[in-house]
């Protein structure tokens, strides 16, 4: 069969831009080069893997777990089902947080990601920014073995290990950055998401704060004297999690940021040393 005969038998089950992107990955091929190759013949073990494929969107698997990789912050990462698929207010987040450090650090510095899922946040800002230690914890074992294979991907030198939040954090950081589950439990989301992707990554108690609480209560106890603390947070929880912050940090300073689509999605804590 050829590209183009593939390419029409696709689109017949799923949306044409899906057909492809999970044929030009299966070719290494971007989608416009297909159109230069359309009277290529597809290998027959490579058009069963995309039969296959074209299976799983019709049953509504997100197209990021049957490709098997995302692309974050200009990086590939492998990801499965295990681990959130990371979204673009996400990358917001860690752009952020490389403006923030380098403005406010002179040194490189340690870093912790708590719940790190694929590993996305923390093994990008030891890219990006000039690291002595990158820490990356996660409640998973099974995330953390996704962890665990981007680090040797990237050949990042990140320690990975199992933590509950803070639970087994020994160690004091410049920056403590977390991506935690802030959904409340009752919180109506997309049917692909709530079928496919990790609960325990999604859903943080009534009030979707089960999470922050938690690391904030300890925080203090791994913070170096002059810190930022950077969240990814629900688009209504800023106020709740700026009071949080509140009750248990002192002589602190917040900065709550927005999003591209002008929602509160990042908050930032730094201690009034800078």
């Amino acid at each position: 069969m050829t590209i183009e005969q593939a390419l029409i038998y696709a689109k017949k089950e799923i949306h044409s831009d899906h057909a492809k992107i999970l044929l030009g990955d299966l070719l290494n091929l971007n989608p416009l080069e297909l159109l230069v190759h359309l009277n290529d013949e597809v290998p027959v073990d490579k058009m069963k893997i995309y039969t296959k494929e074209i299976e799983a969107i019709k049953n509504d698997k997100p197209i990021q777990y049957v490709l098997g990789h995302v692309n974050f912050y200009g990086q590939d990462f492998y990801i499965n089902e295990n681990v959130l698929i990371p979204r673009f207010e996400t990358e917001e987040l860690v752009e952020n947080t490389i403006s923030i450090a380098k403005s406010l650090f002179t040194n490189p510095v340690e870093i912790l990601d708590i719940g790190c899922g694929s590993g996305v946040i923390g093994l990008t800002l030891e890219k990006k920014l000039s690291t002595k230690t990158v820490d990356l914890v996660d409640i998973s074992e099974k995330a953390l073995e996704v962890t665990n294979k981007n680090c040797g991907n990237l050949n990042s030198r990140a320690n990975v290990f199992q933590s509950d939040c803070l639970s087994n954090v020994e160690k004091k950081y410049d920056i403590i950055i977390s991506n935690p589950p802030y959904i409340k439990d009752d919180e109506q989301i997309e049917d692909i998401v709530k079928n496919n992707e990790p609960h325990e990554a999604l859903y943080a108690g009534q009030d979707g704060l089960d999470c922050y609480k938690k690391i904030l209560k300890d925080i203090s106890n791994n913070l170096k004297e002059k810190f930022l603390i950077a969240f990814e947070i629900g688009a209504d929880q800023a106020k709740d999690i700026e009071s949080l912050a509140n009750n248990y940090l002192k002589d602190i300073q917040i900065v709550i940021k927005k999003d591209l689509q002008g929602r509160d999605r990042m908050i930032f804590i730094t201690s009034n040393l800078h």
